[in-house]
């Protein structure tokens, strides 16, 4: 009997220490249900984007909902929205003429605008009927033997919104994108370009010329300047391109920076001396028939050949050209300020790009090389001066925005982070501050519009309003005489505010990461004026979707709340134990934390459908949204300074959930989350076990100068002589490759020219010198976004985390079918 119930005892126990053992399986079928592909069939629109028209406050959209496309005019004075158009009725008539089927339905319509009577709309319907390309002539002249060559036919109509009567366009021209070299002055007179890195410009008659054919030899160009040379030039610089790229394009017209004054007679171009700036390359090793090389000027940080920025005016009238004297700081960066586009200009084939100023004078910035001194300047044309209006220093960098001028040029609007957070200032054209405009421990962020009869500022901001995610942006207005802050859009959510040039209507789109997303319309006080939209969200919850949930945690210091998302497999069990994973971006430009709904799951809601709960979460020196100090919190220490935060919210969400096993943590980012998710496997090893890190700027020493130089710092020295140069030092990823524990896969494009290929590489490098195992995958052909590998990234990542945190062994099969499913195999 004894032995009988030890017997008993043991397999008991035997059984129990199997089932804790016991290997978790991958769901993929649960995280293919949700592929991008599939996601184009169950999220539609989620928000109203407006396109208010000329001469009223109407505007129109497109919303699409599981039940097709549906175009609307709404009309806010009269508290109305009705179908731009009868949908049936219209396919109808587009069947006729196309001698295509279609049905109101599925009627798609590309590039509609309303002409300028705001009675007629312009749209084109791409046939299945295959026509002779326009520029079939100029292939056959290059390629005798070439077969023709077809596309197909792209109709254009306007239909009649009183009469409801569609006409075919027959003559239509081509494309404006066809001709975005071309920069359009004010009062379309004159074109200019830029043209083997010189200068010139061409009369309206000409371009029309070349708007019909670009080959034609008879079109007369205007040269301005003949000192334009390689990487000096005047023009685009053509990045992106391989060597055989830039042999073809070279006597192409490019389009040339240069913004215009009111009266179309002179303009300003800023110009790049890049000449003793080092190459740097990438290789394209799956061209055919053989591989390219492409190479482009890159300044990394610390290095003392850095590109010179210059400005130049022109006048037609005159016709001489001059570089303006206005420099201020060793390798200092400049930006001319344009004027800010109308809301209503967005339908507008072309918009001219002027100067900010009047006829007399144009502002720009003046920002020194650690970002430390930023002045806001002038240049007088009258008098050739340049006129100092705002000066701002810190100890740190500094952030900025371009000045609104208001009440005729006389005052301008300037955002700054003095007082340590970021706020409005008027100030008076002689550069005299008169007030400042909003004030508190909350951020503002942008300006919505400027009514300047009203005298009214609308803006952006977040972090005011107590009791709500500090991350939540509302839409304000506040008076430019001083005064309370009105807030215009309440609700605990996030809002997105897209306001008429009058600023008497704005649309509001809000949610949550837990809400579906609403439209509605509101009035320059914040009163409702009508509900527009509620997002067409059926198809996803009836595939299972369920809603991430937002969470608060401390900071490692104890005392900063931070801010994060969780998301569970939609087939969450509370009694089981989870690995968890962090998909982290650190910043400090940013957080990859969303506060409204998306519809992007790859990296968070779908890799938890494998069997993990994942989260993102912030950092001390993340999002810009908070107090400076916040946000330069990592500043002198961009390696390590958001670990110990992400690592506190490990420790304190295990404590509140069982579910959460605390002994299978993973971590993944791309690009500084990339840098950052390896930085995390590096120091604290003993509790981040897994990490994919794809794109990851492992080397800020190697990375682009205005990112690296910025957020970690460099220091200004001068000598006793006066001479200025700069030290910039920063800690590696590859320095502590000695420490690698855990699991650890690479992940790059192999034409990666925003975060080189060589981050990755040199990571590789150091880790097989200190004898550890790692993976390596290497996207051939692939920038920097992974492009059409994404989704092949995505399951190679799956497999890593099912493989290393789940206990999954079982080798996938060499086909991915959960991708290959949502393509029909070819040949």
């Amino acid at each position: 009997m004894k032995h009988t119930l030890f017997a008993l005892v043991f397999l008991l126990t035997l059984n129990t220490v199997f089932s804790q053992d016991q290997v978790i399986k991958g769901n993929y079928e649960l995280a293919a249900r949700f592929s991008p592909e599939k996601m184009k069939k169950m999220v539609f629109s989620t928000s109203v984007s407006p396109h208010w028209l000329k001469k009223s406050d109407r505007f129109w959209y497109e919303y699409k909902t599981s039940t097709g496309n549906n175009w609307y005019l709404v009309d806010p004075a009269r508290k109305s929205k009705s179908q731009l158009f009868d949908k049936d009725k219209l396919a109808m008539e587009i069947t006729k003429i196309t001698k295509d089927p279609v049905d109101g339905q599925h009627l798609e319509l590309s590039d509609l605008k309303f002409l300028e009577d705001e009675n007629t709309i312009r749209f084109k319907i791409k046939g299945t009927e295959e026509v002779l390309k326009k520029d079939w002539a100029e292939i056959k002249t290059k390629d005798k033997s070439k077969k023709d060559s077809m596309e197909k036919k792209t109709f254009v109509f306007h239909y009649n919104i009183s009469n409801q009567q569609l006409s075919e366009i027959t003559d239509a021209p081509k494309d404006p994108e066809r001709t975005s070299w071309a920069n359009i002055a004010p009062d379309s007179s004159k074109i200019v370009f830029a043209k083997h890195n010189n200068l010139y410009w061409m009369d309206k008659a000409n371009f029309l010329k070349a708007v019909k054919d670009e080959k034609d030899s008879t079109i007369v160009e205007n040269q301005i300047t003949e000192d334009g040379v390689e990487d000096f030039g005047y023009g685009s610089s053509g990045r992106g391109e391989d060597n055989e790229e830039m042999e073809k394009n070279k006597d192409k017209r490019k389009r040339a920076g240069v913004l215009w004054n009111e009266a179309s007679n002179e303009f300003v171009i800023s110009r790049s001396d890049q000449r003793k700036v080092k190459d740097l390359w990438v290789l394209h090793s799956t061209r055919d028939p053989r591989p390219t090389l492409e190479t482009y000027k890159y300044p990394m940080p610390g290095d003392k050949e850095q590109p010179v920025e210059y400005i130049y005016h022109y006048s037609f009238g005159t016709k001489e050209i001059k570089s303006l004297p206005i420099s201020s700081f060793k390798d200092q960066t400049i930006s001319i300020y344009s004027t800010p586009a109308p809301a209503n200009a967005r339908d507008d084939d072309f918009r001219a790009s002027t100067w900010l100023g009047d006829e007399d004078e144009f502002y720009f910035g003046i920002t020194s090389r650690d970002l430390k001194k930023v002045d806001i300047a002038r240049w007088n044309l009258s008098s050739g001066t340049k006129e100092v209006v705002i000066e701002e220093r810190s100890n740190t960098y500094i952030d900025f925005a371009r000045p609104e001028l208001v009440n005729g040029g006389e005052e301008l609007i300037f955002w700054s982070e003095r007082d340590g957070w970021g706020h409005f200032y008027l100030y008076g054209k002689d550069g005299t501050l008169k007030r400042q405009l909003t004030s508190g421990t909350f951020h503002t962020d942008r300006v919505e519009r400027v009514d300047e009869k009203a005298r009214r500022l609308f803006f952006v901001a977040n972090g005011r309003e107590k009791g709500e995610d500090p991350y939540y942006e509302h839409l304000y207005s506040v008076s430019l005489d001083g005064g309370a802050i009105t807030l215009l859009n309440k609700g605990d959510l996030n809002h997105s505010s897209d306001m008429n040039d009058a600023g008497s209507f704005f649309v509001n789109n809000y949610s949550r990461v837990n809400t579906i997303p609403v439209s509605v319309l509101h009035d320059r006080n914040g009163a409702k004026v009508m509900d527009l939209e509620t997002a067409d969200l059926t198809n996803l919850f009836a595939a299972g979707y369920q809603f991430p949930e937002p969470f608060t945690f401390k900071s490692d210091d104890g005392i900063t709340d931070l801010y994060g998302v969780m998301y569970k497999p939609f087939n969450f069990d509370s009694t089981h134990q989870y690995p968890l994973i962090q998909y982290v971006y650190p910043g400090p430009q940013t957080e990859a934390v969303d506060k409204a709904f998306s519809a992007r799951l790859d990296r968070t809601d779908r890799l938890a459908q494998f069997g993990f709960v994942v989260i993102t979460l912030g950092n001390r020196g993340g999002h810009p949204g908070r107090s400076k100090w916040y946000h330069n919190y990592g500043y002198g220490d961009l390696r390590d300074y958001g670990l110990a935060d992400k690592k506190a919210a490990i420790e304190q969400l295990a404590d509140r959930h069982d579910f959460i096993d605390r002994s299978k943590v993973g971590i993944h980012g791309h690009s500084g989350g990339g840098f950052m998710s390896t930085a995390a496997m590096l120091v604290y090893p003993d509790i981040f076990k897994v990490a994919v890190s794809s794109a990851g700027n492992h080397e800020n020493n190697i990375y682009n100068r205005w990112w690296s130089e910025k957020h970690h710092g460099v220091k200004e020295q001068i000598s006793a002589k006066g001479d200025t140069t700069f030290i910039y030092q920063i800690e590696k990823n590859p320095d502590l490759a000695k420490n690698l524990k855990g699991h650890l896969m690479l992940s790059h494009g192999d034409v990666d020219n925003n975060v080189h290929p060589a981050n990755s590489i040199r990571m590789a490098n150091m880790l097989m010198k200190a004898g550890k195992r790692f993976d390596l995958v290497l996207l051939p052909g692939q920038r920097h976004g992974f492009g059409d590998m994404t989704e092949y990234f995505f399951w190679r990542m799956g497999d890593y985390f099912v493989q290393h945190l789940l206990g999954d062994n079982t080798p996938p099969p060499v086909d991915m079918i959960e991708m290959q499913r949502d393509k029909p195999l070819s040949k």
